[in-house]
């Protein structure tokens, strides 16, 4: 039997349902991979990595996380060598699977109007908009539809990008609705006035759990 750990951030100030909200990913998952043992937890829940750490020593580390950033090259595996596991196998983050743009491309055609990514991004790295705005070209290439990108924490901000005219709707390309996505987005979109859809998280979608299986069995 094989093991798998998908670890994601989390939300700091309410830990506990971004928790059991991976726990939960983690069953949808072994539907796919019946003969596997898979946990999902957090970085945010204290003790919860380094528990799931201690039972599964030997896991394969899946980061459902949108970029190869700072979480994931430096904070996941100082906490992973914390909890004991040196030298773990990491699969690169959920956010640069190859079948992502697909699975993007199939939400976007089935709503009308103008695409808004929204996105984390940041004032210290450009992983996050390098990864958003890569994703945005494949889908403008793929569906010939008009793609905007606004973000949580750089320019160009969603608040602004969000000043829309006519049918529109946003995606938010986040792994989880933690904390950002459950109050950040909707907060920025509503001081923009955007009349549009709010989509839930790119990671919450059905099709998330199999594209993480395809990524563990391919490994």
């Amino acid at each position: 039997m094989s093991d798998a750990l998908i670890i994601a951030h989390g939300s700091p100030a309410d830990p506990l349902p971004q928790e059991r909200w991976m726990q939960a990913l983690a069953a949808r998952v072994r539907m796919w991979l019946p003969d596997w043992r898979i946990t999902g937890t957090t970085l945010a829940l204290p003790g919860a990595l380094e528990a799931a750490v201690a039972r599964q020593p030997q896991a394969l580390i899946y980061p459902f996380f949108m970029a190869e950033g700072f979480f994931t090259r430096r904070q996941l595996p100082k906490r992973l060598a914390g909890a004991g596991m040196a030298g773990p196998r990491q699969l690169p983050a959920f956010g640069h699977h190859p079948a992502l743009p697909a699975l993007l491309a199939q939400v976007v055609a089935a709503q009308p109007g103008t695409v808004l990514l929204a996105a984390h991004g940041s004032q210290v790295s450009r992983a996050s908009a390098t990864q958003t705005e890569a994703l945005a070209e494949t889908l403008r290439a793929a569906t010939g539809r008009q793609i905007l990108t606004g973000y949580v924490e750089e320019a160009p901000f969603l608040q602004e990008v969000a000043r829309l005219d006519g049918p529109a709707f946003c995606l938010p390309l986040f792994a989880t609705r933690a904390g950002h996505v459950a109050q950040d987005v909707p907060e920025a979109l509503e001081s923009a006035g955007f009349q549009g859809t709010l989509l839930p998280a790119i990671g919450e979608h059905p099709e998330a759990a199999r594209l993480i299986a395809e990524a563990l069995r391919a490994a």
